[in-house]
């Protein structure tokens, strides 16, 4: 896959959620580590799976299917608000021709219980406050847990995070 241009890039793997799902976690994209594993959040250096391990106290470290296990034990989903778009490697500054993921999120929010739905990240936020609008769910904006936000640590992110209990 190249990364210097921007290349239009397609969601190819599916939510994480089942009927007892009562949060919904949306980021942007799938960064190419993401993409190239076929799973959420799996460039080394992104804390996604840190914090949530923090703020639920339980290990979510592991395979792949050790992390879609300890997601559905804590009643949270996960998917991203972007179907495709046009992205150089993994930068959300570069997103363009967005297009939304309307029907999956759809699909989650029909067959589950969502009661919030926490945006990991500004462009997630940004993306969710244009395509997006569900009555009666908790959204909550919450930083990104990407290594792009180095202005925040672990801990600072913990303590952001821990709200979306």
């Amino acid at each position: 896959m190249k990364t210097n241009s921007k290349d239009s890039v397609s969601h190819t793997f599916g939510p994480i959620f089942d009927e007892n799902s009562r949060y919904l976690i949306l980021g942007s994209m799938p960064s190419v580590k993401s993409r190239d594993m076929g799973f959420y959040y799996m460039h080394k250096q992104n804390r996604f799976w840190k914090v949530l391990s923090a703020v639920f106290n339980d290990d979510f470290e592991g395979n792949i299917e050790d992390k879609k296990a300890k997601l559905l034990k804590h009643n949270i989903a996960l998917y991203d608000v972007i179907e495709s778009c046009k992205i150089i490697g993994s930068s959300d500054v570069s997103i363009k021709d967005v297009v939304p993921a309307n029907k999956t999120i759809d699909e989650i929010i029909k067959n589950s219980k969502i009661e919030k739905i926490i945006l990991n990240g500004s462009k997630a936020a940004k993306l969710f406050d244009k395509f997006f609008k569900y009555d009666g769910i908790d959204v909550l904006y919450m930083p990104s847990t990407s290594p792009a936000n180095a202005k925040m640590n672990l801990e600072i992110l913990v303590k952001s995070w821990i709200n979306i209990k």
